[in-house]
Protein backbone atom coordinates (compact mmCIF):
# COMPACT_ATOMS: atom_id res chain seq x y z
CA UNK A 1 0.00 0.00 0.00
CA UNK A 2 1.52 3.56 -0.86
CA UNK A 3 1.62 6.69 0.94
CA UNK A 4 -0.62 9.56 0.05
CA UNK A 5 1.23 11.89 -1.52
CA UNK A 6 1.65 15.59 0.17
CA UNK A 7 1.21 18.67 -1.75
CA UNK A 8 1.99 22.14 -1.35
CA UNK A 9 0.12 24.62 0.69
CA UNK A 10 -2.68 26.01 -1.59
CA UNK A 11 -1.31 29.20 -3.09
CA UNK A 12 2.29 28.27 -1.66
CA UNK A 13 4.30 26.92 -4.95
CA UNK A 14 7.48 25.81 -5.88
CA UNK A 15 9.80 27.34 -8.38
CA UNK A 16 10.91 24.50 -10.54
CA UNK A 17 14.58 25.11 -12.42
CA UNK A 18 13.42 26.48 -15.71
CA UNK A 19 11.42 29.56 -13.77
CA UNK A 20 14.18 29.50 -10.75
CA UNK A 21 16.60 30.16 -13.44
CA UNK A 22 14.31 33.24 -15.02
CA UNK A 23 13.90 34.58 -11.54
CA UNK A 24 17.63 34.30 -11.62
CA UNK A 25 18.00 36.89 -14.15
CA UNK A 26 15.50 39.38 -12.75
CA UNK A 27 16.53 39.66 -9.64
CA UNK A 28 20.22 40.46 -11.25
CA UNK A 29 18.52 43.24 -12.90
CA UNK A 30 17.41 44.47 -10.53
CA UNK A 31 19.97 44.79 -8.07
CA UNK A 32 22.29 46.20 -10.47
CA UNK A 33 19.33 48.96 -10.87
CA UNK A 34 19.18 49.26 -7.45
CA UNK A 35 22.67 49.60 -7.06
CA UNK A 36 22.26 52.61 -9.59
CA UNK A 37 20.49 54.45 -6.98
CA UNK A 38 22.54 53.90 -4.40
CA UNK A 39 20.36 51.31 -2.11
CA UNK A 40 22.20 48.91 -0.36
CA UNK A 41 21.41 45.19 0.51
CA UNK A 42 19.32 44.03 4.06
CA UNK A 43 17.91 40.83 5.04
CA UNK A 44 15.31 40.37 7.26
CA UNK A 45 13.48 37.51 9.41
CA UNK A 46 10.31 36.16 8.15
CA UNK A 47 8.53 35.31 10.82
CA UNK A 48 8.02 38.71 13.09
CA UNK A 49 6.18 39.65 16.71
CA UNK A 50 2.61 39.67 15.61
CA UNK A 51 2.53 43.38 17.82
CA UNK A 52 4.43 44.83 15.15
CA UNK A 53 2.02 44.32 12.20
CA UNK A 54 -0.82 45.32 14.45
CA UNK A 55 0.90 48.73 15.12
CA UNK A 56 2.58 49.23 11.79
CA UNK A 57 -0.38 48.25 9.01
CA UNK A 58 -3.67 49.11 11.57
CA UNK A 59 -5.76 46.83 13.23
CA UNK A 60 -8.63 47.67 11.20
CA UNK A 61 -7.13 46.77 7.97
CA UNK A 62 -7.89 43.61 6.07
CA UNK A 63 -4.47 42.35 6.08
CA UNK A 64 -4.38 42.33 9.83
CA UNK A 65 -8.62 41.00 10.51
CA UNK A 66 -8.40 38.79 7.42
CA UNK A 67 -5.18 37.37 5.74
CA UNK A 68 -2.53 37.11 8.08
CA UNK A 69 -0.61 33.67 8.93
CA UNK A 70 0.19 34.16 13.27
CA UNK A 71 0.11 32.07 15.38
CA UNK A 72 1.29 31.44 19.17
CA UNK A 73 5.05 29.69 19.37
CA UNK A 74 4.24 26.61 21.31
CA UNK A 75 7.99 27.01 23.19
CA UNK A 76 7.67 29.83 24.96
CA UNK A 77 4.15 31.40 24.55
CA UNK A 78 5.01 34.16 21.93
CA UNK A 79 2.55 35.52 19.52
CA UNK A 80 4.49 35.78 15.72
CA UNK A 81 3.14 36.17 12.20
CA UNK A 82 4.38 35.45 8.86
CA UNK A 83 5.14 38.64 7.51
CA UNK A 84 2.72 40.00 5.25
CA UNK A 85 4.52 42.85 4.00
CA UNK A 86 8.71 44.12 4.38
CA UNK A 87 8.27 47.45 5.64
CA UNK A 88 7.51 46.86 9.06
CA UNK A 89 10.22 44.94 9.61
CA UNK A 90 12.52 46.80 8.25
CA UNK A 91 11.52 49.73 10.01
CA UNK A 92 11.83 47.86 13.25
CA UNK A 93 15.25 46.81 12.21
CA UNK A 94 16.40 50.14 11.58
CA UNK A 95 15.03 51.25 15.14
CA UNK A 96 16.71 48.82 16.67
CA UNK A 97 20.32 48.67 15.30
CA UNK A 98 20.28 52.56 14.95
CA UNK A 99 21.02 52.27 11.43
CA UNK A 100 19.88 56.18 10.75
CA UNK A 101 21.60 57.64 13.44
CA UNK A 102 24.81 58.98 10.98
CA UNK A 103 22.99 59.64 7.65
CA UNK A 104 19.99 58.85 5.60
CA UNK A 105 19.95 54.77 4.62
CA UNK A 106 18.81 53.82 1.02
CA UNK A 107 18.07 49.78 1.86
CA UNK A 108 16.21 47.08 -0.34
CA UNK A 109 15.53 43.77 0.69
CA UNK A 110 14.42 40.75 -1.26
CA UNK A 111 11.79 37.28 -0.14
CA UNK A 112 8.84 36.17 0.30
CA UNK A 113 5.72 37.49 2.11
CA UNK A 114 2.73 35.28 3.56
CA UNK A 115 -1.31 36.46 2.98
CA UNK A 116 -4.09 34.46 3.09
CA UNK A 117 -6.05 35.70 0.32
CA UNK A 118 -7.48 34.11 -2.99
CA UNK A 119 -4.98 33.00 -5.17
CA UNK A 120 -4.74 33.80 -8.64
CA UNK A 121 -2.75 35.12 -11.68
CA UNK A 122 0.08 36.85 -10.70
CA UNK A 123 -1.19 37.00 -6.84
CA UNK A 124 -0.52 34.05 -4.16
CA UNK A 125 -0.57 33.32 -0.45
CA UNK A 126 2.99 32.96 -0.38
CA UNK A 127 4.47 35.62 -2.72
CA UNK A 128 7.98 37.77 -3.32
CA UNK A 129 8.34 40.98 -3.42
CA UNK A 130 10.93 43.54 -3.55
CA UNK A 131 11.18 46.44 -0.46
CA UNK A 132 12.83 49.81 -1.55
CA UNK A 133 13.04 52.07 1.61
CA UNK A 134 14.62 55.52 2.38
CA UNK A 135 14.69 57.20 5.39
CA UNK A 136 16.11 60.24 6.48
CA UNK A 137 15.03 62.18 3.21
CA UNK A 138 12.27 64.89 3.89
CA UNK A 139 11.26 66.52 0.47
CA UNK A 140 9.47 65.98 -2.61
CA UNK A 141 12.27 64.51 -4.61
CA UNK A 142 12.97 61.81 -3.04
CA UNK A 143 9.68 60.69 -3.77
CA UNK A 144 9.63 61.20 -7.18
CA UNK A 145 12.62 59.79 -7.31
CA UNK A 146 11.37 56.67 -5.99
CA UNK A 147 8.68 56.21 -8.87
CA UNK A 148 11.29 57.53 -11.54
CA UNK A 149 13.18 54.23 -10.30
CA UNK A 150 9.91 52.39 -11.13
CA UNK A 151 9.98 53.46 -14.89
CA UNK A 152 13.43 53.51 -15.65
CA UNK A 153 12.93 49.05 -14.39
CA UNK A 154 9.90 48.68 -16.86
CA UNK A 155 12.39 50.39 -19.75
CA UNK A 156 15.06 47.95 -18.52
CA UNK A 157 12.76 45.09 -18.19
CA UNK A 158 10.94 45.93 -22.26
CA UNK A 159 7.53 45.97 -20.26
CA UNK A 160 4.80 47.94 -21.97
CA UNK A 161 1.47 48.89 -20.50
CA UNK A 162 2.28 50.02 -16.83
CA UNK A 163 0.30 52.79 -15.65
CA UNK A 164 1.14 55.20 -12.74
CA UNK A 165 -1.61 56.53 -10.48
CA UNK A 166 -1.09 59.26 -8.09
CA UNK A 167 -2.63 60.56 -5.09
CA UNK A 168 -1.71 62.19 -1.37
CA UNK A 169 -3.02 61.40 1.77
CA UNK A 170 -1.98 64.74 3.32
CA UNK A 171 -0.95 64.65 7.33
CA UNK A 172 -3.13 62.97 9.70
CA UNK A 173 -4.44 66.07 11.45
CA UNK A 174 -5.88 66.63 7.38
CA UNK A 175 -7.06 63.01 7.47
CA UNK A 176 -8.51 63.73 10.76
CA UNK A 177 -10.55 66.53 9.67
CA UNK A 178 -11.90 64.64 5.96
CA UNK A 179 -12.39 61.56 8.42
CA UNK A 180 -14.99 62.91 10.05
CA UNK A 181 -17.32 64.99 7.19
CA UNK A 182 -16.36 61.02 5.26
CA UNK A 183 -18.26 59.70 8.55
CA UNK A 184 -20.71 62.50 8.29
CA UNK A 185 -21.48 61.41 4.61
CA UNK A 186 -21.87 57.95 5.10
CA UNK A 187 -23.87 58.34 7.77
CA UNK A 188 -26.42 60.01 5.53
CA UNK A 189 -26.29 57.29 3.08
CA UNK A 190 -25.61 54.49 5.21
CA UNK A 191 -28.35 51.84 3.61
CA UNK A 192 -26.04 51.91 0.82
CA UNK A 193 -23.25 50.59 2.57
CA UNK A 194 -22.54 46.95 2.21
CA UNK A 195 -21.48 44.79 5.69
CA UNK A 196 -17.63 46.13 5.20
CA UNK A 197 -18.39 49.74 5.02
CA UNK A 198 -20.62 49.17 7.56
CA UNK A 199 -18.04 47.91 9.81
CA UNK A 200 -15.48 50.52 9.05
CA UNK A 201 -17.62 53.19 9.30
CA UNK A 202 -16.28 54.82 12.44
CA UNK A 203 -13.34 52.35 12.94
CA UNK A 204 -11.80 53.19 9.69
CA UNK A 205 -13.55 55.24 6.91
CA UNK A 206 -11.11 55.75 4.43
CA UNK A 207 -10.80 52.28 3.82
CA UNK A 208 -14.15 52.17 2.54
CA UNK A 209 -12.92 54.64 -0.62
CA UNK A 210 -10.54 51.37 -1.58
CA UNK A 211 -13.80 48.97 -1.96
CA UNK A 212 -14.16 47.09 -5.11
CA UNK A 213 -17.82 46.61 -4.33
CA UNK A 214 -18.93 47.82 -8.28
CA UNK A 215 -22.55 48.61 -5.99
CA UNK A 216 -20.75 51.32 -4.14
CA UNK A 217 -18.65 53.03 -6.78
CA UNK A 218 -21.68 55.80 -7.48
CA UNK A 219 -21.44 56.78 -3.36
CA UNK A 220 -17.65 56.78 -3.31
CA UNK A 221 -17.49 58.53 -6.41
CA UNK A 222 -19.36 61.22 -4.61
CA UNK A 223 -18.07 61.34 -1.29
CA UNK A 224 -16.13 64.18 0.16
CA UNK A 225 -12.01 64.25 -1.19
CA UNK A 226 -9.21 64.66 1.13
CA UNK A 227 -7.31 66.72 -1.35
CA UNK A 228 -9.79 69.74 -0.14
CA UNK A 229 -8.49 69.32 3.08
CA UNK A 230 -4.83 69.65 2.41
CA UNK A 231 -3.06 72.84 4.10
CA UNK A 232 -0.37 74.71 2.36
CA UNK A 233 2.58 72.46 2.95
CA UNK A 234 0.80 69.09 2.03
CA UNK A 235 -0.21 70.47 -1.47
CA UNK A 236 3.48 72.28 -2.06
CA UNK A 237 4.93 68.48 -0.88
CA UNK A 238 2.50 67.01 -3.62
CA UNK A 239 2.87 69.64 -6.07
CA UNK A 240 6.44 69.11 -5.90
CA UNK A 241 6.54 65.20 -6.74
CA UNK A 242 4.55 66.06 -9.55
CA UNK A 243 6.89 69.04 -11.28
CA UNK A 244 9.60 66.60 -11.17
CA UNK A 245 7.73 63.76 -12.67
CA UNK A 246 6.70 66.49 -15.31
CA UNK A 247 10.07 67.38 -15.91
CA UNK A 248 11.12 64.16 -16.25
CA UNK A 249 8.10 63.30 -19.26
CA UNK A 250 6.47 60.32 -16.72
CA UNK A 251 2.70 60.82 -17.36
CA UNK A 252 0.65 59.98 -14.49
CA UNK A 253 -3.20 59.46 -13.54
CA UNK A 254 -4.20 61.64 -10.68
CA UNK A 255 -6.08 59.22 -8.50
CA UNK A 256 -8.27 60.39 -5.26
CA UNK A 257 -9.62 57.11 -4.27
CA UNK A 258 -5.93 55.05 -4.14
CA UNK A 259 -4.96 55.15 0.08
CA UNK A 260 -3.69 52.34 -0.50
CA UNK A 261 -4.14 49.12 2.15
CA UNK A 262 -1.71 50.13 5.01
CA UNK A 263 -2.29 52.79 7.84
CA UNK A 264 1.00 54.34 8.07
CA UNK A 265 1.22 56.27 5.03
CA UNK A 266 1.00 60.09 4.30
CA UNK A 267 1.71 62.65 1.70
CA UNK A 268 2.86 60.73 -1.54
CA UNK A 269 1.41 57.44 -2.27
CA UNK A 270 1.37 56.03 -6.14
CA UNK A 271 0.85 52.66 -8.05
CA UNK A 272 1.85 51.19 -11.06
CA UNK A 273 -0.61 49.41 -12.53
CA UNK A 274 -0.17 47.07 -16.03
CA UNK A 275 -3.45 46.27 -17.78
CA UNK A 276 -2.57 42.95 -18.70
CA UNK A 277 -3.03 41.42 -15.14
CA UNK A 278 -7.02 41.97 -14.54
CA UNK A 279 -8.62 43.48 -11.78
CA UNK A 280 -5.22 42.90 -9.62
CA UNK A 281 -3.06 44.89 -11.94
CA UNK A 282 -0.77 46.41 -9.31
CA UNK A 283 2.47 45.61 -10.39
CA UNK A 284 4.82 48.15 -7.90
CA UNK A 285 3.03 50.29 -4.67
CA UNK A 286 4.52 52.56 -2.25
CA UNK A 287 4.80 56.24 -0.78
CA UNK A 288 5.16 58.25 2.32
CA UNK A 289 5.17 57.24 5.63
CA UNK A 290 6.83 59.77 7.78
CA UNK A 291 5.02 58.51 11.26
CA UNK A 292 6.08 55.09 11.41
CA UNK A 293 9.79 54.78 12.53
CA UNK A 294 8.10 56.91 15.77
CA UNK A 295 5.07 54.73 15.27
CA UNK A 296 7.25 51.75 16.31
CA UNK A 297 9.28 53.14 19.16
CA UNK A 298 12.06 55.55 17.26
CA UNK A 299 12.45 58.76 16.93
CA UNK A 300 10.25 60.91 14.19
CA UNK A 301 11.88 60.13 10.95
CA UNK A 302 11.39 60.96 7.36
CA UNK A 303 10.80 57.86 4.68
CA UNK A 304 9.30 56.20 1.94
CA UNK A 305 9.59 53.33 0.04
CA UNK A 306 7.69 50.41 -2.50
CA UNK A 307 7.56 47.17 -3.38
CA UNK A 308 7.85 45.40 -6.15
CA UNK A 309 5.67 42.02 -6.55
CA UNK A 310 7.99 39.55 -8.46
CA UNK A 311 5.39 37.12 -9.57
CA UNK A 312 3.26 39.54 -11.18
CA UNK A 313 6.91 41.30 -12.94
CA UNK A 314 7.98 38.07 -13.80
CA UNK A 315 4.57 36.86 -15.40
CA UNK A 316 4.39 39.98 -17.43
CA UNK A 317 7.78 38.96 -18.50
CA UNK A 318 6.98 36.09 -19.96
CA UNK A 319 3.45 37.08 -21.25
CA UNK A 320 5.68 39.31 -23.18
CA UNK A 321 8.04 36.48 -24.77
CA UNK A 322 11.12 36.77 -22.52
CA UNK A 323 12.54 33.84 -22.05
CA UNK A 324 15.92 33.03 -20.56
CA UNK A 325 17.53 29.64 -21.21
CA UNK A 326 19.51 27.48 -18.77
CA UNK A 327 23.14 28.55 -19.01
CA UNK A 328 25.15 25.09 -19.35
CA UNK A 329 28.27 24.48 -17.54
CA UNK A 330 31.45 24.56 -20.31
CA UNK A 331 32.66 21.36 -19.90
CA UNK A 332 31.04 17.28 -19.22
CA UNK A 333 33.73 14.78 -17.85
CA UNK A 334 33.21 11.79 -18.90
CA UNK A 335 35.34 9.08 -17.49
CA UNK A 336 35.77 5.15 -17.52
CA UNK A 337 38.07 2.73 -15.54
CA UNK A 338 39.47 3.15 -11.85
CA UNK A 339 42.83 5.25 -12.86
CA UNK A 340 40.74 7.76 -14.84
CA UNK A 341 38.34 7.63 -12.61
CA UNK A 342 40.87 9.09 -9.79
CA UNK A 343 42.55 11.54 -12.39
CA UNK A 344 38.93 12.97 -13.40
CA UNK A 345 38.14 13.85 -10.23
CA UNK A 346 41.56 15.94 -9.58
CA UNK A 347 41.01 17.49 -13.13
CA UNK A 348 37.66 18.15 -12.49
CA UNK A 349 38.50 20.19 -9.75
CA UNK A 350 41.74 21.91 -11.40
CA UNK A 351 39.25 22.77 -14.28
CA UNK A 352 36.94 24.90 -11.47
CA UNK A 353 40.50 26.16 -9.54
CA UNK A 354 40.42 27.97 -13.19
CA UNK A 355 36.71 29.23 -13.53
CA UNK A 356 35.36 26.68 -15.98
CA UNK A 357 32.31 25.15 -15.26
CA UNK A 358 32.22 21.27 -14.91
CA UNK A 359 29.48 18.83 -14.70
CA UNK A 360 31.15 15.65 -13.26
CA UNK A 361 29.49 12.03 -14.94
CA UNK A 362 28.54 10.19 -11.76
CA UNK A 363 26.83 6.61 -11.84
CA UNK A 364 28.99 4.82 -13.62
CA UNK A 365 27.54 3.79 -17.59
CA UNK A 366 29.88 2.99 -20.81
CA UNK A 367 31.37 5.57 -23.00
CA UNK A 368 28.14 5.85 -24.95
CA UNK A 369 25.83 6.15 -22.45
CA UNK A 370 28.08 8.90 -20.97
CA UNK A 371 28.49 11.07 -24.35
CA UNK A 372 24.76 10.61 -25.04
CA UNK A 373 24.06 12.66 -21.40
CA UNK A 374 27.03 14.91 -22.33
CA UNK A 375 25.07 15.51 -25.59
CA UNK A 376 21.85 15.87 -23.16
CA UNK A 377 23.99 18.35 -20.82
CA UNK A 378 23.86 21.52 -23.11
CA UNK A 379 27.76 21.69 -22.33
CA UNK A 380 29.81 22.81 -25.14
CA UNK A 381 32.73 20.23 -24.51
CA UNK A 382 32.96 17.04 -23.29
CA UNK A 383 36.46 16.06 -21.77
CA UNK A 384 37.32 12.12 -22.13
CA UNK A 385 39.23 9.98 -19.96
CA UNK A 386 39.93 6.80 -20.17
CA UNK A 387 42.54 4.06 -18.65
CA UNK A 388 44.07 4.73 -22.00
CA UNK A 389 44.89 8.89 -21.62
CA UNK A 390 45.08 8.64 -17.84
CA UNK A 391 48.05 6.26 -18.51
CA UNK A 392 49.76 8.72 -20.94
CA UNK A 393 48.53 12.10 -18.41
CA UNK A 394 46.16 13.01 -20.96
CA UNK A 395 42.21 13.79 -21.79
CA UNK A 396 40.40 13.89 -24.93
CA UNK A 397 38.98 17.06 -25.40
CA UNK A 398 35.48 16.73 -28.13
CA UNK A 399 33.83 20.05 -29.38
CA UNK A 400 29.77 18.67 -28.61
CA UNK A 401 27.82 21.79 -30.21
CA UNK A 402 30.32 23.58 -32.73
CA UNK A 403 30.97 22.25 -36.33
CA UNK A 404 33.72 20.87 -35.98
CA UNK A 405 32.04 18.14 -33.63
CA UNK A 406 30.60 16.40 -37.36
CA UNK A 407 32.80 17.77 -40.02
CA UNK A 408 36.60 17.65 -38.33
CA UNK A 409 38.75 20.61 -37.94
CA UNK A 410 41.54 21.50 -39.72
CA UNK A 411 43.98 19.93 -38.40
CA UNK A 412 41.76 16.58 -39.51
CA UNK A 413 41.43 15.67 -36.04
CA UNK A 414 37.95 13.61 -36.69
CA UNK A 415 35.22 15.63 -35.00
CA UNK A 416 37.60 17.76 -33.99
CA UNK A 417 37.99 15.36 -30.99
CA UNK A 418 42.25 16.06 -29.70
CA UNK A 419 44.29 14.81 -27.09
CA UNK A 420 45.77 17.54 -24.78
CA UNK A 421 47.70 16.69 -21.73
CA UNK A 422 46.39 17.45 -18.42
CA UNK A 423 47.91 20.30 -17.38
CA UNK A 424 47.63 22.52 -20.13
CA UNK A 425 43.88 21.17 -20.47
CA UNK A 426 42.47 24.25 -19.19
CA UNK A 427 44.41 26.08 -21.55
CA UNK A 428 43.04 24.50 -24.11
CA UNK A 429 39.50 24.23 -22.50
CA UNK A 430 39.66 28.48 -22.70
CA UNK A 431 40.88 28.83 -26.02
CA UNK A 432 38.02 26.13 -27.75
CA UNK A 433 35.20 28.18 -25.49
CA UNK A 434 36.56 31.60 -27.14
CA UNK A 435 36.87 30.14 -30.72
CA UNK A 436 33.26 29.03 -30.57
CA UNK A 437 32.32 32.11 -29.41
CA UNK A 438 33.82 33.75 -31.76
CA UNK A 439 31.85 30.94 -34.56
Amino acid sequence: MSLPKIQSVHGMNDILPDEAEFWDLFEETVRSWLKSYGYRPLRLPIVEPTPLFKRAIGEVTDIVEKEMYSFIDSLNGEALTLRPEGTAGCVRALIQHNLAAQQAQRLYYFGPMFRHERPQKGRYRQFHQVGVEAFGLSGPDVDAEQILMGARLWDDLGLEGITLHLNTLGQPDERARHRAELVAYFEQHRRQLDEDAERRLYSNPLRILDSKNPAMQPLIDAAPRLIDHLGEDSLAHFTGVQQVLRDAGIPFVLDPRLVRGLDYYNLTVFEWVSDRLGAQGTVCAGGRYDGLVQQLGGKPLAACGFALGVERLTTLLRDAGSEVSALPVDVYLVHQGETAGRLAVRVAENLRDNGIDVLFHCGGGNFKAQMKKADASGAPLAVIIGDDEAAAGEASLKPLRSESATAGDAGGRQNGQRRVAVDRLAEAITEQLFRQDDD
